[in-house]
């Protein structure tokens, strides 16, 4: 399945295998060694050396994958943390907004109605200019 996570145990055994298929194979070719031409020789030398080659490349990728899921994990870590934090910070606005209308008294209610009135006048006064 490609969408699939490899577990712990999976990559263990896995690693398990390889190692297990890798010294089987070596035992096999030093006892054919000594029957091997000059080609043959040369052959097994390459594969060996890309071999390793490949197991060096193979941890390396290991290394770098543990090191981004850790810092994914962290990445989301934070993220939640951000999201709470957010939640908070706009349950306390909404609060704040509803404590603010609660705490109008009269005299502030007059005095935000006497601001619009003198504004809806000048828009009025503004209006009869553009019309003449």
């Amino acid at each position: 399945m490609p969408g699939r996570k490899i577990t712990r145990r999976e990559d263990v055994f896995f690693t398990e295998m390889f190692w297990s298929f890798r010294s089987k194979l070596y035992f096999c070719l030093q006892f054919w060694y000594s029957k091997m031409t000059d080609e043959e020789r040369t052959l097994l030398s390459t594969f060996e050396t890309q071999l390793e080659h490949l197991i060096f490349l193979h941890d390396e990728l290991r290394q770098k994958n543990a090191k981004l899921m850790q810092e994914l994990e962290a990445k989301d870590n934070e993220c939640r943390k951000m999201q709470a934090d957010f939640r908070e910070l706009e349950q306390r606005y909404t609060d704040l907004k509803t404590a603010t209308t609660i705490s109008l008294n009269g005299s502030d209610v007059k005095e935000t109605k006497s601001r619009l009135s003198k504004l809806v006048r000048e828009v009025d006064k503004c209006i009869a200019l553009l019309n003449e």
